[in-house]
């Protein structure tokens, strides 16, 4: 597929993208961003970029807004989406080098945004392809109805993460050089082992291990889980959220990201000897 990126520009882009929104989060989605705003941001260094077909569709977009933390310009990442269609050719990864060199250009280091802690695909994404690195969990960070289907049933719950766009690790982590997890990782104890039920993946009652290194699981695929059995899904949000919050008041970080590909089976891995 010829894809072509670049700055939103016209009204006519703007109303498209607000058009991928609906799309992408439904129709009673009650967060939308207003063309207005998609416009004025990038007045004072904010980003709003999209990747456009051969026939000039939007496929994809990328949002965010610049501002100022401890003295430094900073940018927020708000929103990032591709179209169905357009899923699975690495559009979302080229939304972003395209939003980090914009970045670049303007003296911006450093780059937040969220994600849901149990989209397998998007931690993939985030934590071992672009290199970001996971500050905080919050606790339903929108509140618990947005009226989008996507969020029905397990509410809001996000990590923060941070994306050092000019460090050495992230320009390593875009040239393809991905550091390998630690060898001994399948003996690491997991705090919310999963079994099927129903044919779905469901954790087990949780087990807050003292050890220096955890992991907790997520499932394949929340969305399908969603679908399938919201009673299941809701399951393994409660499990995650009281693993995140528990190791997070006592000091651990993610490290790492991995996948059992013989069981494909999703795990981070939390560590209690990482310098922040």
């Amino acid at each position: 597929m010829q894809v072509s990126i670049r700055r939103l520009q016209s009204h006519e882009d703007y109303a498209k993208c607000v058009a991928l929104q609906k799309a992408t989060w439904g129709e009673h989605f009650q967060e939308c961003v207003p063309p207005a705003i998609l416009m004025v941001s990038q007045k004072i260094g904010g980003v709003t970029a999209g990747a456009f077909d051969a026939q000039g569709n939007l496929i994809g977009f990328v949002f965010g807004l610049t501002g100022i933390k401890d003295g430094q310009p900073v940018h927020w990442s708000h929103m990032l989406a591709v179209s169905k269609e357009a899923q699975g050719q690495g559009l979302g990864y080229r939304l972003k080098l395209f939003q980090r060199q914009l970045l670049l250009e303007t003296g911006v280091k450093i780059v937040y945004w969220t994600y849901d802690p149990l989209v397998a695909r998007n931690a993939h994404l985030n934590l071992n392809k672009l290199g970001a690195k996971v500050e905080e969990y919050v606790e339903e960070m929108y509140g618990d109805d947005t009226g989008s289907d996507l969020h029905r049933g397990i509410g809001m719950d996000r990590f923060i993460v941070a994306w050092h766009i000019d460090d050495e690790s992230v320009r390593n982590r875009l040239a393809g050089v991905y550091p390998a997890p630690p060898s001994d990782w399948k003996s690491i104890p997991v705090v919310n082992s999963s079994e099927l039920r129903n044919g779905l993946p469901a954790p087990m009652q949780l087990e807050l291990y003292e050890a220096s290194r955890i992991r907790v699981e997520i499932p394949p695929d929340i969305s399908l889980i969603q679908k399938t059995s919201l009673e299941t899904a809701a399951q393994w949000r409660e499990s995650t959220r009281k693993a995140f919050l528990h190791y997070q008041a006592k000091g651990y970080r993610v490290t790492h990201f991995v996948r059992d590909q013989q069981q494909n089976r999703y795990f981070y891995i939390l560590n209690c000897n990482v310098e922040t």
